[in-house]
């Protein structure tokens, strides 16, 4: 008998704003799954500077033709959103050793509460070993150049949301 069941991942982040680093880990798992589930954490105790619906429309233009992807905000615990949606699988990308510490405490608190779900790592390409969201908004803040690390309406709109936050200063 033909085991039919697709093979789900759930890809968790604040995506604040999504990367290039973040799109090269969905594409490469796309390889080794049939669907991934994008969940844009509400709750994750950082402070976005977009909020959860800028930062779903963001990724949902994005892979707005990709079958394989959908995108959808969670609040709570990570496993019982994974558990809702009937996935065995989260997905994680790791850039450094230190990136790796805290997704390895991460990961065994996600296995103590729920031990049917296991989390699979994929190393970052090299071309985005350095990339990540918090650098991408300080250069954008400071006004830098971030053409080469976020897709075009990333892009834009993090020049939108920063030209705002320029405009309401007050000057005395």
């Amino acid at each position: 008998m033909e085991d039919t069941k697709i093979r789900l991942a759930i890809y968790p982040g604040t995506f604040d704003p999504l990367t290039n680093g973040h799109i090269s880990i969905i594409h490469r798992a796309k390889h080794l799954f049939d669907k991934i589930i994008i969940a844009v954490a509400q709750d994750s105790g950082k402070k976005p500077l977009f909020s959860i619906e800028e930062r779903v429309s963001m990724i949902n233009t994005t892979f707005f033709s990709d079958h394989m992807v959908d995108v959808e905000n969670f609040s709570g615990l990570l496993v019982d959103y994974v558990e809702k949606k009937n996935a065995k699988t989260i997905l994680r990308g790791l850039r450094a050793v230190s990136d790796f510490e805290y997704e390895f405490q991460t990961s065994l608190m996600n296995r103590k509460l729920c031990p049917e779900i296991e989390t699979i790592f994929l190393i970052s390409d090299y071309k985005w070993l350095y990339i990540s969201s918090t650098v991408v908004k300080t250069v954008a803040s400071l006004g830098g150049d971030v053409t080469d690390f976020v897709p075009e309406n990333v892009l834009i709109c993090l020049k939108t949301k920063y030209c705002q936050s320029k405009s309401n200063l007050v000057i005395t």
